[in-house]
């Protein structure tokens, strides 16, 4: 079974959004003593691991050895710490005493709970977009989904999971709820780790025309329309899953930083 995503996702990996993430790191996880650059050391281990689960190149139960990545990454172990203990508390990372930190591994109970919020939470997120898409948000959106295409057409599939989950995350942003956004950034994420354990062989995470027949929906500004389209995308993604299967597939840490 493949287990090559979204997270689906990241707007929250690019350069922008780089100080913003940092800033929602808990004090509990920051050390007061930390200079700009080590801070940009953290962030870049962070965002390296992030957008491997986000790719697929980064199964579920994979074990990330705090002293192998600090070798690999020549930080200190106490930068890589704060890294684990930020994803552990985005719910990416496990932290198991005397054994370590592992990529989650959502059980298929998990699994539908995710799915259920996000069938609950995004088709009303598209409907607040579509009260109040803008020119310039349509633009935008189509521009990325321009993207997937591209992607696509290249058959560069890191590529068009990342972008798929990033879609996602930008019709959150662009409907002006932070608090939803967050929320939608969250289960792209967690999403995308359970695709690697349950996804179908062959399956799309999101079909080719999905992304742009909400599109359609926002520029009309049609919240019912936009709502239904919405969760019948949900319903495609739920669709591609096999929550009776797992995946299994190890990888090298080294060949993630790379």
């Amino acid at each position: 079974m493949r287990s090559a995503l979204v997270t689906e996702c990241a707007a929250i990996l690019k350069t922008s959004k780089k100080q913003e993430n940092m800033d929602n790191i808990p004090q509990a996880l920051m050390d007061p003593t930390d200079s700009p650059e080590r801070r940009g050391t953290i962030d870049r281990i962070y965002e390296t691991l992030l957008r491997a689960m986000l790719e697929h190149r980064l199964p579920a139960g994979t074990k990330l050895g705090e002293e192998r990545i600090a070798e690999i990454t020549g930080a200190s172990r106490a930068r890589v710490r704060q890294v684990l203990a930020r994803l552990s508390h985005e719910s990416l990372v496990t932290l198991i005493p005397n054994r370590g930190a592992f990529v989650a591994s959502p059980s298929p109970s998990e699994a539908l709970h995710v799915l259920q919020t996000r069938r609950v939470v995004e088709p009303e997120v598209a409907a607040t977009l579509a009260r109040s898409a803008t020119p310039s948000v349509i633009k935008r959106l189509r521009m990325h989904i321009r993207e997937e295409d591209t992607a696509r057409a290249r058959n560069e599939r890191a590529a068009m999971i990342r972008l798929s989950g990033e879609f996602h995350v930008l019709v959150a942003q662009m409907a002006g709820n932070p608090i939803l956004e967050k929320l939608v950034t969250e289960m792209v994420s967690r999403t995308s780790l359970i695709i690697t354990l349950y996804d179908r062989p062959l399956a799309h995470t999101c079909p080719d025309s999905d992304h742009l027949e909400l599109l359609k929906t926002l520029e009309r500004k049609d919240p019912k329309a936009a709502r239904q389209s919405m969760a019948h995308h949900l319903k495609h993604i739920e669709d591609s899953l096999d929550l009776e299967s797992v995946a299994q597939r190890v990888v090298r840490l080294e060949d993630i930083f790379e």
